[in-house]
């Protein structure tokens, strides 16, 4: 039997809702039939926005959305995307397929979007091919309130008040399709794109993104962080968060990088190894962060991660549309865990992608739309929106083939403001269900209630078979004088709520 100990009282960092968040880039069918249909279309919408996708969002409590891109938002001009949209600029998108994009949907659309589904604007800026005075001007064009011809401009396109906007990043990926540039080059373009993201409302400022690494790029975190940390003692007004990009890939090459739907237990354990570097990742970048910014005041960005697999067979190889299993699921939880263990550091995260691209939470084929085992878990796990972390300890053991091991299990805990304990766990064995019996510590359990999302390795729902893999209720259990004495299937992921109160 496996032994849990959880530990209320050793209360850590808040976990930020901002980790469960979510990115959206022109790409594929994300933004068009994923999200945004059109004002004329016979699928349901608002404003030209499905209305299924944002019911499906708001029950899952998405809290921030990142958009243009990505890759994208680097060529992205801002200017071509309002306006009538008869009159909007026509434009090939060279990084996605070579598609034509109409930019009817644009900055006015994005905020429509972000304001039904009741979330936080994480915007991205031009630095790649964009210049100082278009990434100022969008941020007046959004964000201010008086006399300025951006002001007039936002007007004579329908929007009399400024939008809210929580997250601005200054560049992406700069280090490759954002430009190429060195790190040394980047943080001082960053300081000069920066100095003229203005803050017009006192009480509401931008959260500054900058373009933090690839993957294991430790020396560009650390040339990023020395040029601009501190800034003459501004500090955290210039830098407030610092980029990180992985995506989990099982494939030893980027054109060869393994099926979503058809893998042996190998490639299951590898990619679910190549998921938990995650933890290596975020502790050595947070060590080099931590020689300039000790106090923790520049949050670490994970604002693009998730599975990359092949595309889906028949379908465009610039649209990035693949499959979602319960190894989705589980690369999705065990990944969460490790960001809610780090939340002292981590202080927003956006899965790649929202709808019908790489790791997406949701699935439209014509007016079908699919929930995906990631959207379960996501769904699952909202309790620690806000939560506080507290202390937990898994006993584990290695599982897996040759090289590729990983601990067979893997948990995090957090408490909410009335005493209510979130615990989550998954199973990372294909085929071995394990006894667990946890102890919360000093603690009266009340009332527990509980979900399992579970099944085959490579189980995953289509528009045919769309409930094959979901949430339901979970009974396996028993409430001790200690705490919670459970059986959790293989391939499983079991979500407690527990009442202390």
């Amino acid at each position: 039997m496996q032994k849990l100990v959880v530990n209320p009282i050793n209360k850590k960092s808040v976990i930020n809702p901002e980790i469960y968040g979510h990115f959206s880039e022109h790409l594929g069918r994300c933004i068009y039939e994923g999200l945004y249909v059109g004002e004329n279309s016979d699928i349901p919408n608002i404003n030209g926005i499905r209305t299924d996708v944002v019911e499906a969002l708001k029950a899952m409590k998405i809290p921030v959305l990142r958009w243009p891109g990505g890759c994208f938002a680097d060529e992205y001009h801002w200017k071509d995307g309002i306006g009538p949209k008869e009159n909007r600029k026509k434009m090939i998108n060279t990084h996605w397929g070579g598609v034509v994009e109409d930019n009817s949907f644009g900055t006015h659309e994005f905020m429509e979007l972000c304001n039904q589904l009741g979330c936080k604007a994480y915007i991205n800026g031009n630095v790649g091919s964009g210049t100082v005075q278009e990434m100022s001007e969008w941020v007046e064009y959004l964000t201010f309130s008086g006399l300025s011809p951006m002001t007039e401009l936002r007007k004579e396109n329908g929007r009399t008040e400024p939008w809210t906007v929580d997250y601005f990043g200054v560049g992406n990926e700069n280090w490759g399709c954002g430009g190429n540039m060195t790190p040394e080059h980047y943080a001082n373009e960053y300081r000069r794109y920066a100095t003229y993201c203005r803050n017009y409302d006192s009480n509401q400022k931008l959260y500054k993104v900058a373009c933090g690494p690839n993957a294991d790029d430790y020396s560009w975190t650390e040339s990023v962080m020395k040029t601009l940390q501190p800034l003459d003692g501004h500090g955290g007004e210039r830098l407030n968060g610092l980029s990180l990009h992985y995506y989990t890939v099982p494939g030893k090459e980027w054109d060869h990088k393994g099926s979503a739907t058809q893998f042996d237990k190998a490639e299951y354990y590898l990619t679910l190894k190549k998921a938990l570097k995650m933890e290596e990742l975020i502790s050595r970048h947070g060590d080099i962060m931590n020689q300039y910014d000790p106090e923790k005041t520049v949050g670490l960005i994970v604002d693009e991660w998730g599975t990359w697999y092949d595309v889906e067979p028949g379908t465009n190889p610039g649209f990035l549309y693949q499959q979602n299993t319960m190894r989705d699921a589980l690369v999705a939880s065990v990944t969460l865990n490790i960001f809610h263990k780090h939340s002292d550091r981590v202080k927003m995260a956006n899965i790649a992608q929202l709808v019908n691209v790489l790791q997406a939470v949701i699935l439209t084929e014509g007016e079908k739309m699919v929930l995906t085992p990631t959207y379960y878990v996501f769904k699952m796990f909202q309790g620690h929106q806000g939560a506080q972390l507290i202390d937990s300890f898994m006993e584990t053991e290695e599982i897996g083939t040759g090289g590729n091991t990983v601990p067979n299990l893997h948990e995090s805990a957090s408490i909410q403001e009335d005493g209510t304990i979130n615990l989550s766990v998954s199973n990372l064995s294909s085929d071995t269900s394990y006894e667990v019996d946890s102890i919360i510590v000093e603690t009266e359990v009340k009332e527990v209630k509980a979900e399992i999302l579970s099944g085959a390795t490579d189980a995953y729902n289509t528009f045919d078979r769309p409930e094959q893999i979901k949430a339901e209720c979970y009974d396996n259990y028993e409430v001790t004088g200690k705490g919670i004495r459970f059986t959790i299937p293989a391939c499983s992921i079991v979500q407690f709520t527990v009442k202390t109160k």
